[in-house]
């Protein structure tokens, strides 16, 4: 599934950042480690090993904590994702050069047929079944699963695609590779071919559960003994690890320009070892680069790192993020608004732009709001006069002219946001028509409770039009589809008010959906039975581009 995210063009967009970020922090992270040490007096093919395994971060921690955190999308998140694609693509050349520094081979280790042989050969096989893998994706995988979704089965294609993970894992172990590493490569070739959401969809029922299972075996695999003999050597460790990460990519955040806030949570996000660590030092082990009682030492070490990272994560939630964005806002004070309009709209990303752009076109003037000091200074270098400052203070609402102003558009996203705002400006400024945006039909009940006439869900519009174009498509005259669309919201929005009145009670609740659905779609069958050509003439009808052709060759 991670190999399947690692679209050609998706890497080439994020290139820069890509190399950038991930030659940085694999390249000093892996130096700093390695001089460590060898300090320490481990040979230097142990020190080189062990340090490209503690450079790599755990991808299903990281990516799993800034979604459920919603920070995915954020700078930190963006930055976070393109250094783990390099550490992914990394892994490839380590597991290579991982035989050239075995020096010896443990009598009775042998895992595979490769084993008997010198590392240069064993380096080349390693090479050999990356590009057979490769190959085998484009000309074997793609044409069977081709044939597979002829046949319409969804539990064939399932049976395929778990049929393909296990068969290369297989293959890959068989020659002395890791198995995560052949099923990875089989999801980069696999990423650009038209298989890719199905395959997606197929597998991830199973990701959770084998996740778990994973993260389980991790926790088995832990020496406890070793830590309770070793308590203060293997906490010194895990605490320099992390540190060492942490310092590495706060400097890297700093080059990259990185906000403070964005830099701290990039830097705690990063800072584990990664669970390819665990394959790594098992190879290293196998490889005779390292001593099983090291082998065991290292993986306890890179176990601990990973519960630290959800801790870091909570103390920058909870304590640092507040703290920053508290010492921002008394750092950037809010503007002075120097202008006065008949609308104010607060939030001016996608949603609060679009709005400000069309009503600017129209000749409207609004006083435009916002939050985020860095897409205020994006917006006034986009040419828009954009005030900072939190909307749902008195002071700077006040300070917008929101006493003489006739309209108030929230396009703020947060519905706990919106709520606040609401309070406020019924309580200070009762006169003004409240239009508020929300993310989905339950926002928009929460907003009716609250007393807001005019609510706007976000993809409702969107939803319709595509609906229209479709309509039209198949052969509906522009006028009725349009109508039809018009209708539609309309007996939609009446339906809202009702349905908020019923959510308390969920088998009350689903009845009613049913039968405002029913009725919804009668109401749209009537309305086409009446007169559905009226006034067609005026929409995209034949008879009026025949006038109008017409009369433009009488001209000429």
């Amino acid at each position: 599934l991670v190999g399947l995210e690692l679209e050609p063009a998706k890497l080439w967009s994020l290139r820069k950042t890509i190399m950038g970020t991930g030659t940085l922090q694999l390249a000093l992270t892996s130096f700093l480690i390695f001089v460590a040490l060898l300090l320490l007096k481990y040979s230097w093919t142990a020190a080189l090993a062990i340090s490209l395994a503690i450079a790599m971060s755990s991808t299903a921690i990281v990516l799993q904590s800034l979604k459920e955190k919603g920070q995915l999308n954020s700078v930190a998140g963006r930055t976070s994702f393109a250094v783990l694609l390099f550490q992914d693509l990394s892994i490839i050349p380590i597991l290579a050069i991982l035989p050239l520094l075995a020096t010896t081979r443990a009598e009775g280790s042998s895992h595979s047929f490769m084993d008997q042989y010198p590392a240069w050969a064993q380096a080349l096989a390693t090479f050999g079944a990356i590009v057979l893998v490769i190959l085998a994706g484009r000309y074997v995988i793609v044409p069977l699963l081709r044939l597979v979704a002829k046949t319409r089965l969804r539990e064939l294609f399932s049976a395929s695609s778990l049929l393909i993970v296990f068969a290369i894992a297989y293959l890959m172990q068989s020659v002395g590779l890791s198995p995560a590493l052949g099923t990875f490569l089989a999801g980069v070739v696999l990423a650009n071919s038209e298989f890719k959401h199905e395959l997606e969809s197929d597998l991830e029922p199973f990701k959770g559960l084998l996740l778990g299972l994973f993260f389980i075996a991790v926790g088995a695999s832990i020496d406890f003994r070793m830590i309770a003999e070793k308590p203060g050597l293997i906490t010194t460790a895990v605490l320099g690890v992390v540190l060492v990460k942490a310092v590495v990519l706060l400097g890297i955040g700093k080059l990259f320009r990185l906000q403070k806030h964005e830099n701290i949570l990039f830097s705690f996000s990063l800072s584990q070892v990664g669970e390819f660590a665990f394959v790594l030092f098992a190879f290293m082990v196998t490889l005779q680069i390292l001593p099983k009682g090291d082998g065991d030492f290292w993986m306890a070490v890179t176990a601990l790192s990973m519960t630290v990272t959800p801790i870091l994560l909570l103390i920058h939630e909870k304590l640092i993020g507040p703290m920053l964005n508290k010492g921002m806002k008394e750092v950037i004070k809010a503007d002075e608004v120097d202008e006065r309009n008949g609308v104010i709209i607060a939030g001016f990303s996608h949603f609060g732009s679009t709005v400000g752009r069309f009503l600017r076109a129209n000749g409207v003037n609004a006083t435009i709001l916002d939050n985020d000091p860095d897409r205020v200074d994006l917006l006034r270098k986009m040419g828009f006069k954009v005030f900072y400052g939190d909307a749902t203070r008195h002071e700077l609402l006040e300070s917008a002219g929101a006493e003489d102003a006739r309209i108030f558009v929230s396009a703020i996203d947060d519905p706990v946001v919106n709520e606040m705002l609401v309070h406020t400006l019924k309580k200070h400024y009762p006169h003004m028509q409240l239009m508020i945006r929300s993310r989905n039909r339950y926002d928009a009940y929460e907003l009716i409770d609250l007393g807001i006439e005019h609510v706007y869900r976000e993809h409702i519009d969107t939803s319709i039009r595509m609906g229209v174009d479709i309509l039209r498509s198949m052969g509906m005259r522009g006028y009725s589809a349009m109508r039809a669309g018009q209708n539609f919201l309309k007996y939609d929005e009446a339906a809202l008010a009702k349905l908020a009145r019923k959510r308390g009670d969920l088998n009350s609740y689903i009845a009613s959906v049913r039968e405002e659905i029913e009725h919804q779609e009668e109401l749209l069958r009537n309305d086409l039975q009446q007169a559905p050509n009226t006034a067609d003439h005026a929409w995209d009808s034949e008879e009026m581009r025949n006038r109008i052709n017409a009369n433009t060759n009488a001209k000429a």
